[in-house]
C-alpha cells in the first residue's frame, strides 16, 4: 500500500510539474512589417498662357462684331476694318490628376473692355471654348491639357469706340470631378 501511495504520488508529482511546465514556457516574441501607402495627388491648376486678342481693327460708320473663335479665325461683320497684327484665342494650360474629368464654365453674360485713355467701353460676347463648355466635357490625358477660348467683339463707331486700347478681364471656371 505504501508503494502504491509512492506510486500515486509520484504520478501526480510528474502530472502537476508537466502542468506547470507547459504554462510556464517562455513567450519569443515575432514581429513583422506592415507597410504604408499614402499618394499624393497633383494639385489642380489652370493658368492662362495666351490672352485673348482681337488684334487690330477700326470701327465704320456702323460697327459690327469681330467674332474670333477658339481657333483663333477671326472674322468680321458690318463696317468694321480688320488691321495688321495677329488676333488669337485666349488659352489656358489644365493640369491636374491624370484622365481627371472636369466641366468648363465660361462667361454667360457680357465682359466690358475699357478703354485705356477715355473709358468707353465695348462689349464681349457669345463665349466658346475647345473643347466646349459644359459638363465632363474636359479631360486631362497625362495630366494636363489646353483649354481655347474665343467670343465676339462688339464694336460701335468711331464715336462710340474711339482710338485707344481696350482692356478687360474674364473669368472661366474649371470644376474636377
Amino acid at each position: 500500500m505504501k508503494r502504491l501511495k509512492k506510486i500515486i504520488y509520484s504520478l501526480i508529482c510528474l502530472l502537476l510539474l508537466n502542468w506547470i511546465n507547459i504554462n510556464a514556457q517562455v513567450n519569443i516574441p515575432v514581429s513583422a512589417t506592415g507597410h504604408i501607402f499614402a499618394e499624393i495627388l497633383p494639385v489642380y491648376s489652370a493658368t492662362e498662357t495666351s490672352q485673348l486678342n482681337f488684334g487690330r481693327f477700326s470701327p465704320g460708320i456702323q460697327g459690327g462684331s469681330l467674332i474670333l473663335t477658339p481657333q483663333s479665325t477671326l472674322s468680321v461683320q458690318g463696317s468694321v476694318f480688320k488691321g495688321a497684327g495677329t488676333p488669337n484665342a485666349a488659352s489656358f494650360l489644365v493640369t491636374g490628376d491624370i484622365d481627371a474629368a472636369y466641366s468648363i464654365t465660361l462667361p454667360s453674360g457680357p465682359v466690358i473692355i475699357t478703354n485705356t485713355r477715355n473709358a468707353k467701353t465695348m462689349q464681349v460676347v457669345d463665349w466658346v471654348s475647345e473643347p466646349s463648355a459644359g459638363l465632363n466635357t474636359g479631360m486631362l490625358q497625362d495630366g494636363f491639357q489646353v483649354v481655347y477660348v474665343g467670343a465676339t467683339l462688339k464694336v460701335g463707331t468711331l464715336y462710340d469706340n474711339p482710338v485707344g486700347i481696350y482692356t478687360g478681364s474674364f473669368a472661366i471656371t474649371f470644376d474636377f470631378y
